[in-house]
């Protein structure tokens, strides 16, 4: 008889979800094209849950040119009109022109700061943060420190970055490794950023 893994609780039984949950939630990424992928499926999910996201994942890849933050940098209005009739992704009009928006904005903090990971992660001192919550209402949907990138983020013109989706951002880049302490995979993401 084999062990049932335990997993956090917001995990279904969605094989999207499942592979998700145990290959990069939580993992730190620190490459900046993931990490605008990132940002820009999470700015997406705003009012959806998140496996709505996962089950376009490659669409969006496909719609966003794989997430090449400085190709959307240049999209003109003949590419937002064909994203909004692409039935594959959330056809938000709002989502969608702030997706082209940040990619410029990516594009200049990249420049000022050398990488967006080496500005993103300047607010963990480059070092995830270890929480250790029990259960899922034990984790905040957002804290200071998301108010504060939020903040910030806003500041340089960024859309659809408020502070919860900011701080799904940071789980979900391993800023913070958020799995609770009974799922198998706490322990593994400690090791892997000890």
């Amino acid at each position: 008889m084999t062990k049932e893994i335990k997993r956090c609780a917001w995990v279904t039984l969605d094989d999207l979800y499942v592979q998700y949950h145990d290959t990069e939630w939580g993992v730190p990424v620190y490459d900046d094209k993931k990490l605008f992928e990132f940002l820009i499926l999470e700015s997406f999910q705003a009012g959806l849950s998140w496996i709505t996201i996962l089950r376009k994942r490659e669409n969006f890849r496909k719609a966003f040119d794989d997430f090449d933050f400085n190709k959307i940098a240049l999209y003109n209005d003949e590419k937002f009109e064909s994203l909004m009739k692409d039935a594959g992704i959330i056809r938000n009009r709002l989502k969608i022109k702030a997706a082209i928006s940040n990619a410029k904005e990516f594009i200049k903090v990249k420049k000022e700061f050398g990488s967006f990971s080496d500005y993103i992660w300047g607010f963990v001192n480059y070092k995830p943060t270890i929480n250790n919550f029990k259960t899922m209402k034990d984790v905040p949907a957002k804290t200071e420190l998301s108010d504060e990138i939020s903040k910030d983020l806003k500041k340089r013109g960024f859309k659809f970055v408020g502070s919860t989706i900011i701080y799904s951002h940071m789980q979900a880049t391993g800023m913070v490794n958020d799995h609770t302490t009974d799922c198998y995979r706490y322990e593994e993401i400690c090791n892997i950023i000890s």
